[in-house]
C-alpha cells in the first residue's frame, strides 16, 4: 500500500492533533482534577499514535505510546497531575512536533527522545511520583478488551455468513478459524494486520473479523484479531506464510465443519454484549467517542454504547482541505469576471436593450452570490495563529521564573489565508520581546507597586480595509533616553539627530538591524535579532508596526495588516480628470460643505462635523490633480472616512459611484505611493487608484 498519498493528510491532521493536545494540556494545568479534559487529551493522543504507526513513523508512534501509559493512569485516578508530569508531557509534545515538522521537510521524522521516554516511564513505575503514587503498576490495566474477546473463543454470524461458509465447504473449500498475534513490542499494528489481510485475500475469502476491518485500520484493536476465513490452501503453507509477515508473533488455525462452526457461533451469541460481564468488549469499540466518559461505560446499560456510536455515524464530517493555490487561481479567475461584468453592466446602459438589460442584471446578482462564497474561502480566523501562544507564553513565563497571564481577544477576527500564513512569526518575536523586555520580574513588580503577576493582551480587530493586532503588556515601558544612548553608541543615529526626534520615532529605532537595549545575552533575546525581522516582514505584506509606550507603565505593538482580499466594495469617485476608489469600510457618510464653513487653524483646514471639528483633506492638493481646486468652489462634496476613533475628510469634485472592484497591486516598480493601497481595471478599461483612508489619518 502506497502511503505517500496519505502524507499531506496526515500531516495536515498532526498538526491539529498536536494543537489541540497543547490547548487541552494548558486547560489540565488549570484544573488538574478535571478527568474530562484528560479523556479528551488521551483519545487525541491514541488517534495520533495510529496514524503515526499506520505511516510507519516509528519513533513518533512509539512516543505517542509512552504517552498514553502516563495518561491512562491519570484518567483511572491511579496518578494524580502534577508539575513534573506536566513539564514532561509538554517535553513530549515538544518532540512531537518536531518530528512532524521533520515529516513536513522531508525527513523520516526520527528523534532521539530516549530522555523523554525514560522519564514518562519513570513516572509510570513511580520512580518520580510522591511515595502515595509510587504503588502504581507499570501497566494500565490488567486484561484488554481484545483478550476478553479472545477468552470468548468464535465470532457471532449472522444468517448470510454462516449460509455462505457452509455452501463454501460443500463444494470442496477449507473453512478456518484463524487467531493471529502480534508483538508485544510492535508499534505498526494496523500495518502488519492490514499485511495479514492482504496476504489472506489473494488465496481466500475473509468472511468476518473481530474487532471489524474498520476498527483494525484505525488501530482500534490490541495485538491480536481472529476471522472466519475460506480458502483452498494448505494450512500448514497458510501458517507459514501468515508468520513470515514481520512481528506475527503466533497464529492459531480450526478447521472447522459444520457442526463445529454451528457451536463456536452459539458461543459467541452467548458471550455477546447483552451480557452483561462481557459489557466492555462492546463499549470498547465505542469509548472514543466524545458523548461517551470511558471510566463510566462498563456500567452504562447496552443501549447507551449503541446509540453513542449511531450518533457518530449520523454525524459524518463536512470539511474539505483544500490547497491554497487552487484558491488562488481561483481568486484571479473571478477577479477578470469580475471586470466583464462591469464592462457588460456599462455596455448595457448604453445601448439600452431590455433583454440585454435584464440577463446583464441576472448576471449581476448571481456573481455577487459567487463573490461573496470565493472570499469567504480565503478568510480564516486569526486564532489559527494564536491558539499556540497561550503555551509559548506559559514556557518563558516558567523559563525567566515571571508570572503571566496571556489574555486573548478577537481571535475571531478574520484575515485572508495569505497573511495568515505570514504573520505567524513577526508576532512571535513581538511577544517573546514583552515576556521577556517588557514584564518585569516579581521583585521588580512588587517594588513598583504592581501585581505580581503581568499581563500580556493580545487583541485583533477590523478597522476599515485592515485588521489590527494589538500586543500590550503592563511592564516597564520603554524609556527613550536608553534607547537614544545604545542607538548613538551603535551609529544607528547621531547626537545631533537625536536632539530633534520625536518618541514615535524614537521607538522605531527598536526595528533598526543589530539594534538590542538587552544587556545579557539570552535564549530568549539580547542578540539584535528579531524586531527588524518583523519590520521587513510586515512591510512585505503591505503593513506596517506602530509603538505606543508609557515609562513605567507598558508598551503597545500595533500591527496594521492589510485584508488582501482581490476584490473590495468601494466607492468612485472623480477629482479633475482622474477617478479614485475609496474602500466602503473606512466611509462613514458622504456630504456637502459650504466654503465659508471651512476654517483655517495653524495652516490645517477644519469643518464642523457632528458637534466637533474634523480635518478637511484636499486630494487634488495632496495628489497634485490639475484642472480642480475646490476653493474655487462655492460647495464642496466630501467623504468621511474612519480610523479607529478619528476622522477626518476627503474634498472630492463629485460621486461617480458605487462598485465593486477587483484590488491590483502597484508592482515592484513603483515606489510606496502615501495615501495608495493599489489600483484596479474600471469597465471602461481606465486605471483608478485606490485611497488608503489610513495613511490619511494619523
Amino acid at each position: 500500500m502506497d502511503m505517500n498519498q496519505y502524507l499531506n493528510m496526515f500531516i495536515d491532521e498532526s498538526n491539529d492533533h498536536l494543537q489541540s493536545l497543547n490547548e487541552k494540556m494548558l486547560e489540565l494545568e488549570s484544573s488538574p482534577a478535571d478527568l474530562g479534559i484528560v479523556q479528551v487529551i488521551f483519545r487525541s493522543a491514541h488517534t495520533l499514535k495510529g496514524m503515526a504507526a499506520t505511516m510507519g513513523f516509528e519513533d513518533l508512534a512509539a512516543l505517542t505510546h509512552q504517552m498514553e501509559n502516563v495518561l491512562d493512569l491519570v484518567r483511572n485516578e491511579k496518578l494524580a497531575m502534577q508539575e513534573f508530569i506536566f513539564d514532561t508531557l509538554f517535553k513530549s509534545l515538544d518532540a512531537l512536533e518536531s518530528m512532524v515538522q521533520d515529516i513536513t521537510q522531508g525527513g523520516e521524522g526520527k528523534a532521539d527522545v530516549t530522555a523523554i521516554v525514560e522519564s514518562l516511564q519513570a513516572i509510570v513505575r513511580g520512580d518520580m511520583a510522591p511515595a502515595a503514587s509510587k504503588a502504581v503498576s507499570a501497566t494500565p490495566t490488567s486484561s484488554t478488551p481484545a483478550e476478553i474477546v479472545q477468552e470468548s473463543k468464535g465470532i457471532q454470524l449472522d444468517e448470510f455468513q454462516q449460509s455462505v461458509i457452509e455452501q463454501s465447504m460443500s463444494e470442496g473449500h477449507q473453512a478456518l478459524y484463524l487467531e493471529v498475534f502480534i508483538r508485544e513490542d510492535c508499534q505498526l499494528k494496523a500495518v502488519r494486520a492490514y499485511m495479514v489481510f492482504d496476504m489472506l485475500e489473494r488465496f481466500g475469502e475473509v468472511i468476518k473479523s473481530e474487532p471489524s476491518t474498520q476498527d483494525i485500520e484505525q488501530d482500534k484493536f490490541d495485538r491480536s484479531f481472529s476471522l472466519y476465513y475460506i480458502t483452498q490452501k494448505d494450512e500448514a503453507e497458510l501458517k507459514t506464510m501468515i508468520l513470515g509477515v514481520s512481528e506475527i508473533e503466533n497464529v492459531t488455525m480450526t478447521r472447522l465443519d459444520a457442526e463445529s462452526l454451528r457451536e463456536m457461533s452459539a458461543t459467541a451469541a452467548k458471550s455477546s454484549p447483552i451480557s452483561s460481564e462481557i459489557l466492555p468488549v462492546e463499549t470498547a469499540s465505542v469509548a472514543s467517542a466524545p458523548v461517551v466518559e470511558e471510566s463510566k461505560v462498563a456500567a452504562a446499560p447496552p443501549a447507551a454504547p449503541k446509540a453513542a456510536a449511531k450518533a457518530a455515524v449520523a454525524a459524518p464530517s463536512r470539511t474539505i482541505r483544500v490547497d491554497i493555490d487552487r484558491l488562488d487561481v481561483l481568486m484571479n479567475l473571478f477577479s477578470e469576471l469580475l471586470i466583464d461584468r462591469v464592462r457588460l453592466e456599462q455596455l448595457a446602459s448604453e445601448v439600452k436593450v431590455p433583454a440585454l438589460t435584464d440577463a446583464v442584471e441576472h448576471m449581476g446578482r448571481v456573481s455577487s452570490d459567487l463573490q461573496n462564497i470565493v472570499l469567504k474561502l480565503r478568510m480564516v480566523p486569526v486564532d489559527t495563529v494564536f491558539n499556540r501562544f497561550p503555551r509559548m507564553v506559559r514556557d518563558l513565563a516558567k523559563s525567566l521564573d515571571k508570572k503571566l497571564d496571556l489574555i486573548i481577544t478577537g481571535a475571531e477576527t478574520e484575515l485572508d489565508r495569505t497573511v495568515i500564513d505570514e504573520i505567524g512569526d513577526p508576532l512571535v518575536h513581538l511577544l517573546r520581546n514583552s515576556v521577556d523586555h517588557g514584564v518585569e520580574p516579581i521583585a521588580d513588580r512588587i517594588a513598583a507597586g504592581k501585581d505580581e503577576t503581568g499581563v500580556v493582551k493580545l487583541s485583533a480587530f477590523h478597522s476599515g480595509n485592515h485588521v489590527f493586532i494589538e500586543i500590550e503588556d503592563d511592564g516597564r515601558g520603554i524609556y527613550r533616553d536608553k534607547i537614544l544612548q545604545s542607538a548613538i553608541k551603535k551609529g544607528v543615529v547621531t547626537q545631533e539627530q537625536s536632539v530633534t526626534m520625536k518618541d514615535e520615532e524614537v521607538y522605531q529605532l527598536l526595528f533598526a538591524p543589530g539594534f538590542s537595549t538587552a544587556e545579557v545575552i539570552s535564549d530568549i533575546s539580547g542578540r539584535g535579532v528579531g524586531l527588524d525581522v518583523v519590520k521587513s516582514k510586515i512591510s512585505s505584506l503591505g503593513g506596517h508596526v506602530t509603538v505606543y509606550s508609557t515609562p513605567g507603565k507598558g508598551t503597545k505593538f500595533s500591527v496594521q495588516l492589510p485584508l488582501t482580499l482581490s476584490i473590495i466594495s468601494a466607492m468612485l469617485i472623480r477629482v479633475g480628470s482622474e477617478k479614485y476608489a475609496i474602500p466602503l469600510t473606512s466611509i462613514v457618510e458622504t456630504g456637502i460643505i459650504k466654503s465659508k464653513q471651512v476654517r483655517d487653524l495653524h495652516g490645517s483646514q477644519l469643518i464642523p462635523y457632528r458637534e466637533t471639528h474634523i480635518p478637511l483633506l484636499s486630494l487634488s492638493r495632496v495628489f497634485e490633480v490639475p484642472d480642480f481646486d475646490e476653493r474655487e468652489e462655492e460647495e464642496t462634496e466630501i467623504v468621511v472616512i474612519r480610523k479607529g476613533d478619528k476622522l477626518a475628510a476627503l474634498a472630492v469634485e463629485n460621486f461617480i459611484g458605487q462598485n465593486e472592484i477587483v484590488l491590483k497591486s502597484l508592482g515592484k516598480y513603483l515606489p510606496d505611493i502615501q495615501g495608495v493601497s493599489g489600483a484596479t481595471i474600471l469597465g471602461d478599461g481606465q486605471v483608478a487608484l485606490i485611497i488608503d483612508p489610513n495613511a490619511f489619518i494619523k
